[in-house]
């Protein structure tokens, strides 16, 4: 099989990512045996927050929001947290034209923008405030930014993980997801693209603030991730669960299908398990792989293709050969 061009996994990633949130939607806080006893095997409608089938989440809304706004602005921050705030007030990018669900923090953070508060201080700066709502958005600015070097893709990657979650450990999950995602995008498979951000994790995080943080990542950091059993996979709001369970996914499957029907079905929080885990099998799979007719039930399903064909476009343009001695 040929292998995906940028285009395709850029547009693999985004359809694959909001695809998985949707597909987590209707069994969102169950238990991993409760949706293992009536597993997720194909879109939904109903369940927890009693929606259409092919509804997204705010998961998917922040990161379109984000996306909108790398594509217009390049990248401003100012810019993403007044489109997160139009989203939270129903005007931008949600499924249906209202907001059924909104994490803690992130409305927190959210309210804070709105009375003044510069956008990079916006976000929670406590060590409860780690779960996993600015991972679920970070996707495009490892898209739009894969060739930068790793340490100004990380720096933008924390900048943008503040606007709602400013804390070191949720800003290192961010920026190991960029990193994962910028090997994929080149064509790395998923071992060698784990270990690849591995190791520049390890190099790159061993300073304050960020050193104190790595004992957290134990088991993302571990080159034997994908022996674990489920039963050591966690699938919590906790960003270091998120980003776990989202990469053992990756690394334990084989389709895009399998990848997101696996993280679905851990259960617990599905919708974000899913987008996470969505968006590094699609960048890896590429568009071909994720499911022709799941992406056609999405809801506003011609404006995501739109938003995310142009978003591809400006990827595809702002391209740039890598120096010689990194090329594969």
């Amino acid at each position: 099989m040929t292998k995906p061009g940028l285009t395709e996994r850029v547009l693999g990633g985004l359809w694959g990512a909001v695809v998985a949130d949707a597909l987590g939607v209707p069994v969102e806080f169950r238990s991993r045996a409760t949706v293992q006893s009536d597993p997720v095997t194909d879109l939904r409608a109903n369940g927890t927050h009693n929606q259409a089938k092919g509804t997204w989440s705010d998961d998917s809304s922040l990161l379109l929001c984000t996306t909108d706004s790398l594509l217009r602005q390049e990248f401003d921050t100012a810019d993403m947290g007044q489109r997160f705030v139009q989203w939270v007030e129903g005007r931008l990018w949600t499924p249906w034209g209202n907001v059924f669900d909104v994490g803690i923090a992130t409305r927190s953070a959210l309210g804070r923008i709105k009375q003044g508060v510069p956008t990079e201080q916006a976000g929670g700066a406590d060590e409860n405030s780690n779960g996993n709502g600015s991972l679920m958005r970070i996707l495009p600015v490892a898209l739009r930014f894969a060739n930068e070097s790793p340490p100004q893709l990380l720096e933008l990657a924390h900048r943008c993980s503040a606007i709602t979650h400013r804390h070191p450990r949720s800003q290192l999950a961010c920026g190991f997801y960029c990193l994962l995602v910028a090997r994929l995008l080149k064509g790395d498979a998923p071992a060698t693209a784990h270990g690849s951000a591995v190791q520049f994790a390890r190099t790159l995080y061993c300073k304050p603030p960020f050193a104190a943080q790595l004992s957290h990542f134990e088991k993302v950091l571990s080159l034997n991730l994908a022996s674990f059993p489920e039963r050591e996979i966690s699938s919590s709001g906790y960003v270091v669960d998120t980003l776990t369970a989202a990469v053992w996914c990756l690394l334990t499957s084989q389709t895009y299908r399998e990848t997101v029907l696996k993280a679905v079905n851990l259960g617990g929080d599905t919708d974000t398990t899913g987008i996470v885990a969505g968006g590094l099998a699609g960048v890896h799979r590429g568009l071909a792989d994720v499911p022709e007719d799941w992406r056609q039930s999405m809801a506003r399903a011609g404006d995501l293709a739109t938003l995310f064909q142009q978003f591809a476009t400006a990827c595809h343009d702002a391209e740039k050969p890598e120096p010689e001695g990194n090329q594969r």
